[in-house]
């Protein structure tokens, strides 16, 4: 069989090629057209997935190169198991290709990054579906392209790290026939276990899928396949149990960290239509890839046209129609029955890019189609013609009697299109039938079929541009040299871990690409405990904490959490943040209250309700009970483009002129010796979960989400008593009401602070970090507790002059330690939980895997010795076969 395969590639390797390389060329041209290409000056990543995707694999590349641990980060939120992030966003098998890249550059290496995936996808059908089909060669090539350029490959394509789940599909489905028909399981377990290693999640809903096409496969010929079951659950568990070594830790971490799963409240899916199966299927339809979208399931009117002619072929047997037909309702059923729904996507609700599993009816489609191409003939024509006009008749219903509302996604282009390439096809058809140029035909054919998913391609494109916008370049890097200059200044002068934020950041999650430690960060895969704990202590972090902000709190979390330095474009007015360099348009503050990442405490800190808020935190920490807020009220002085009205001590600001800006104006007396916080809170967070603010104080303007950011906007240090105005102006794209509570401002004394802080400085612990550890040295009069800001995780393990100690729990965010008196070295060292089991797994089950094939091989040669041995005999005997 090996041989066969490599005859076949090698006689077919120009079609191979044009599997790989025409994916790649046709988006190479798509994005070029929208300026999209090497150095351009449009990055491919669309606007939200730029904060995430192109930062989190320049963190990669500082693993890559030697910069940074593969286990942990302490550059994500105050510190993070990169172990776990990697399973989720980094662990493609093309992802090591950003070791050439700088960090600057990531927009370019995931341009590349991405059409190499387009190809590989192409080439990976290409491999199935000629170990497969018996049609056309190049008719390989049309369904390998139409699959890679499939609607949810490239309406999901800003999605980077779910693109390698489509590159082992089809070679998984190929094991499965290869184990089924020849005995040969390594394809299957090499293709499980890199799918499995490279993104857990679609993991689970293509093993999902692949266990049902098993099954579904074995009951068309029970008898010659129900003695592969064995060898396929040994197969697909070793190569699940070799892949624990990333799974686990993961599982572990999400389990640890509180994320939950949603519950089942419905048994119909909200907002979807039996219609949206239609719509989808026509050529070029997005209709958004955000909330209340329809599945994206087009994957080819040819493949869609044979996939219904593969059930209505007397060819194909009844029995292998019902258990494929019924795998395909089960898929499309999902979409409509909300516990299915939830079961595919791992029983927790999408944000956004809904139906995450709907490429599998995709995938099954194409699969049948091949099967069906193969049994077609030209007396089979009148057939395709029923179906096709079958299809004319369901899309023109799809227009003329959908609500137009919830349908006005159907573009005028897309259904011409759709009408006009099904009446080509037809027109091929009609053609082979009458067997006019039938060499040419498939080459045809093929053609029609790479125009027809090209224009869907580029439809899609179009459509993540409208919907979430291929941002310009320089959002991301325009002032990468003036930032990375000023953190590089930075590094050069800490020995020890330090904190820094940029007041004016790109991104969400700069501190992986500039590489400092922060506080701010989004992320599918982050410290839910730690960030809720933030969240009490003033940082915003709302539901599922999948954002955390630095903007908007106070200098006592500043100092708490080690903040040395705030980098910023504006002039920055914050007590004890002193200018220190300056590169462009940015402006390095260094922080001289900042503290070590450890201080000394007492138990009392474990007790239930001590420390819930930052006052009460700082204040235990220093043994004072100063009082270091107070609160002034505001007086509001002006008003523009809004009508007030007060409801049960909400203020609520009803908007005139939609054109015009919402402008509200205040003033406070602000006491000598503070810093001063203007407050300010919705009434309702859902209602303005968009609406921006922009404040402007003493010619100092700054914007912030009243959702994501925080509640306390800096007025700054005030030396003497001083009248502070406050000029807001309120933004939103869809909202007409401003819902506030009364704002006030709160007033920190700063004499009391510096006490405060002075005290606590006293008690600090200086810990070395380098990779995954952590260590310091202590010499204590009395037994006492180590608080440190390093989120706590169960992956950290705790030591004493070398001795493994218990870690105490403190809310299950911070690490903490309690030391005896003396003299000590103390030292944490993470490795994540689950690794070293997972890791005994990859390598026992792999080697199991190794055995098991080594004895299955001999077993199958032994058996076919006694085979050839028996017929042998019986021919010596007169027999006949």
């Amino acid at each position: 069989m090996k041989q066969k395969v490599i005859a076949a590639i090698k006689g077919n390797g120009i079609f191979l090629c044009l599997s790989i390389v025409l994916p790649i060329t046709i988006m190479a041209a798509i994005y070029y057209s929208i300026g999209i290409y090497p150095g351009s000056k449009t990055t491919i990543l669309a606007s939200d997935a730029l904060s995430q995707y192109a930062v989190f694999h320049a963190s990669f590349n500082n693993v890559l190169h030697g910069e940074q641990s593969a286990f942990y980060t302490w550059y994500g939120s105050l510190g993070l198991n990169f172990w776990a992030l990697s399973a989720y966003y980094l662990n493609g098998i093309f992802t090591p290709i950003v070791y050439f890249f700088d960090n600057q550059a990531m927009p370019d290496a995931l341009y590349m990054i991405t059409l190499l995936k387009f190809g590989a996808i192409g080439g990976a059908f290409w491999f199935f579906s000629s170990q497969t089909y018996k049609i056309a060669k190049p008719l390989h090539v049309g369904l390998s392209v139409a699959y890679a350029l499939m609607s949810y490959t490239t309406a999901y394509s800003e999605v980077i790290m779910w693109l390698d789940a489509f590159i082992y599909l089809p070679l998984i489905l190929l094991g499965i026939h290869r184990l089924m028909d020849f005995k040969k399981p390594a394809l299957l377990f090499i293709s499980y276990l890199l799918l499995f290693l490279s993104n857990f999640y679609m993991a689970f809903m293509i093993g999902i899928f692949s266990f049902l096409y098993f099954f579904a496969r074995l009951f068309t010929n029970r008898k010659r396949y129900s003695s592969r079951v064995i060898s396929y659950l040994i197969t697909s568990i070793l190569a699940g149990g070799a892949s624990m070594v990333t799974i686990l830790p993961t599982i572990l971490d999400l389990k640890n960290n509180g994320e939950g799963l949603n519950r089942v409240n419905r048994l119909f899916t909200a907002d979807v239509e039996l219609w949206d199966l239609v719509t989808k299927n026509m050529v070029g339809v997005y209709d958004t890839s955000k909330y209340k979208s329809a599945p994206f399931i087009y994957i080819g009117l040819l493949a869609l046209i044979f996939f219904f002619y593969y059930f209505v072929s007397k060819k194909i047997p009844l029995k292998n129609k019902l258990l494929y037909g019924s795998l395909g309702v089960i898929v499309a059923g999902s979409f409509y029955i909300d516990p299915l729904n939830l079961f595919w996507q791992g029983m927790h609700a999408p944000n956004m890019f809904l139906f995450r599993y709907s490429f599998l009816l995709s995938c099954l489609i194409i699969l049948l189609a091949g099967y069906a191409l193969e049994v077609f003939t030209k007396d089979d024509f009148e057939k395709l013609v029923n179906i096709s006009i079958g299809l004319l008749l369901i899309f023109l219903a799809a227009i003329f009697f959908t609500n137009k509302q919830r349908y006005d996604y159907l573009s005028s282009g897309s259904i011409i299109l759709t009408f006009v390439f099904l009446l080509l096809y037809l027109l091929l058809f009609y053609c082979y039938q009458k067997e006019w140029k039938l060499k040419w035909l498939p080459i045809i054919l093929t053609v029609l079929i790479l125009a027809e998913t090209s224009f869907n391609a580029q439809r899609m494109i179009a459509g993540i541009r409208t919907d979430w916008g291929y941002p310009a370049r320089e959002y991301f890097d325009k002032y990468y040299p003036d930032i990375k200059k000023l953190v590089d200044q930075t590094k050069v002068e800490n020995e020890q871990l330090y904190r820094l934020e940029n007041m004016d950041s790109v991104s969400r999650n700069d501190s992986f690409l500039y590489g400092y430690s922060g506080v701010t960060m989004f992320s599918s895969i982050r410290n839910r405990n730690s960030s809720a704990y933030l969240h009490q202590l003033g940082f915003r972090s709302f539901g599922s904490n999948l954002n955390i902000s630095y903007l908007n709190n106070t200098l006592l979390m500043d100092a708490m959490l080690g903040i040395k330095y705030n980098i910023s474009k504006e002039k920055l007015s914050k007590y004890g943040f002193d200018k220190k360099s300056k590169s462009g348009e940015y402006t390095l503050y260094e922080n001289k209250y900042a503290l070590p990442l450890g201080v000394l405490t007492d138990e009392k800190i474990y007790e239930k309700n001590a420390v819930a808020n930052q006052t009460a935190l700082l204040t235990h920490m220093a043994g004072e009970k100063e009082k270091l807020f107070q609160f002034v009220d505001t007086k509001q002085v002006g008003m523009e483009n809004l009508v007030e009205e007060q409801e049960n001590g909400a203020y609520i600001y009803s908007e005139i002129e939609p054109t015009e800006e919402n402008i509200i104006e205040w003033s406070v007396d602000v006491p000598a010796n503070s810093q001063a916080y203007f407050s300010i809170t919705p009434t309702d967070f859902g209602y303005m979960d968009k609406t921006e603010i922009e404040l402007t104080i003493e010619g100092v303007s700054r914007k912030s989400n009243m959702v994501d950011g925080g509640q306390y906007h800096d007025l700054g240090y005030h030396k003497e008593a001083k009248t502070v105005n406050i000029k807001a102006v309120f933004r939103d794209n869809d909202k007409t009401k401003i819902k506030i509570f009364k704002p006030d401002v709160v007033v920190l004394d700063i004499p009391k602070f510096e006490e405060v802080i002075n005290k606590i400085q006293k008690k600090g612990v200086d810990f070395k970090t380098t990779g995954r550890k952590a260590k310091a040295s202590v010499e204590l009069t009395e037994d006492q507790v180590i608080l440190t800001t390093i989120p706590f995780d169960k992956g950290w393990t705790a030591y004493v002059d070398g001795k493994r100690t218990e870690i105490p729990t403190f809310k299950d965010a911070f690490l903490t330690l309690r030391v005896p008196k003396g003299k000590h070295t103390v030292e944490f060292v993470f490795l994540p939980q689950g690794f070293k089991l997972g890791l005994g797994l990859f390598i026992s089950c792999s080697l199991i895997f190794l055995l098991y094939t080594l004895i299955d091989s001999r077993n199958n040669k032994r058996q076919v010795v006694q085979k050839v041995e028996v017929g042998s005999e019986g021919l010596k005997n007169g027999e006949t076969k």
